[in-house]
């Protein structure tokens, strides 16, 4: 008894550090809210004749919040939002005065306005939410001054934005190793399910490769925030080149996630037909091993050489077995030398930058491997792959 009692008298301890650490980890987000619409009052109280600039306030809290995000735009399509609303509010209150039902036009109409001037969600939510404002705040009518005063706050929030932006390298590097751990894990599944004839695992590889593309629009997510941060955040513009990286190459990326769906489905049928290309295990292993070390690229581009080698070698065992095999081994074959090549141009984009990139037949001339190459970019035996899976 006295065990049980003391746990639980240990669990609102727990519940209290958990609450702590989100509280820190918003923490500096909500000191930058406040600050900002501190700021915003003092300054549109000194520029304007508006003792009480509520608009401001608002206008600064929505676009920056507590949270982390493309502030730039948000912050814009407010200010767009609250003058739209400022407007038709003022229309409304003029023509027919105010009240419940009053209430009820002004939002259908702040909103249906946004909706054709084509206003993002949030600039259409704000319009009606400042029809509102206005209406409740100043039922006699509309002044100029809140339009500027949504306009300061909406300048207060990029300001303190620009000056105090997050690590915007963090997320998509988080981002993208998702998508390549994914996908590296699907074709090692794949080799181990060619070298083992198994369904089973062909079929586990099939999934993991449909997966991949949650976790890709999560990455075009979190490029999205970090180009605007490395652009627009002075402190931040030393983080360009890292950035860049992600965002040359997430294309390629994308290709090879789509061919390793198909050389996935096409291991699977042919696996289940009884007619596996088992000798296509070691081009699909030097596959997975170009995908780990594209993924350690990104930290250290020197090691994109090796990332393309290991898919040229790919490229040239699918292409050799897909000539002198059968159709299961062509069909195989096809998307192998296909991810190979996305693979290989992925490299070249992480290592520099080339205006154009080279054609297929060029990167696939560019090598021409030896006995003594093949051999140092061997993929793992049947029993490794086996144990891997």
């Amino acid at each position: 008894m006295g065990f049980v009692s003391s746990a639980f008298r240990a669990r609102p301890l727990t519940q209290v550090s958990v609450a702590g650490r989100r509280l820190r980890g918003r923490g500096l987000a909500i000191v930058q809210t406040a600050v900002a619409a501190l700021v915003a009052w003092y300054l549109s109280v000194l520029l304007l004749p508006d003792p009480t600039p509520l608009f401001a306030c608002i206008a600064t809290v929505i676009a920056i919040g507590a949270t982390h995000g493309a502030h730039r735009q948000r912050a814009l399509h407010l200010v767009a939002g609250v003058v739209t609303g400022l407007l038709v509010a003022d229309v409304i209150i003029h023509f027919i005065g105010s009240g419940a039902p009053q209430l009820a036009v002004m939002v259908v109409l702040a909103m249906s306005v946004a909706v054709l001037l084509g206003g993002s969600e949030l600039v259409i939510s704000e319009a009606a939410v400042s029809a509102m404002l206005l209406m409740m705040a100043a039922p006699a009518g509309f002044s100029p001054n809140r339009i500027l005063e949504a306009m300061i706050g909406g300048a207060v929030a990029l300001a303190v934005v620009m000056l105090s932006s997050p690590d915007p390298v963090l997320p998509v590097s988080r981002a993208a190793q998702a998508v390549l751990g994914q996908l590296g894990g699907a074709l090692e599944r794949t080799a181990a399910a060619l070298a083992r004839r198994d369904a089973g695992r062909a079929r586990a590889a099939l999934e993991d490769a449909r997966g991949i593309e949650a976790l890709l629009r999560e990455l075009d997510a979190a490029l999205a925030t970090s180009r605007e941060t490395v652009r627009t955040a002075p402190g931040r513009f030393g983080d360009r080149a890292s950035v860049d990286r992600y965002d040359r190459s997430v294309g390629q990326i994308d290709l090879a996630v789509r061919n390793t769906r198909v050389l996935a489905r096409h291991s699977l049928r042919a696996i289940r037909a009884g007619e596996p290309p088992v000798e296509l295990r070691d081009a699909v292993a030097d596959l997975a091993g170009a995908v780990w070390a594209l993924a350690a690229a990104y930290e250290e581009p020197e090691r994109a050489e090796r990332a393309r080698s290991l898919a040229a070698a790919a490229a040239r065992r699918a292409t050799a077995i897909g000539a002198g095999g059968g159709l299961a081994s062509a069909e195989v074959a096809a998307p192998v030398r296909s991810a190979a090549v996305d693979l290989m141009r992925a490299a070249e984009l992480v290592a520099g930058a080339p205006d154009d990139l080279p054609t297929e037949e060029h990167l696939l001339a560019a090598e021409r491997p030896t006995e003594e190459h093949f051999l140092a970019v061997e993929g793992p035996t049947d029993e490794h792959l086996v144990a891997a899976a």
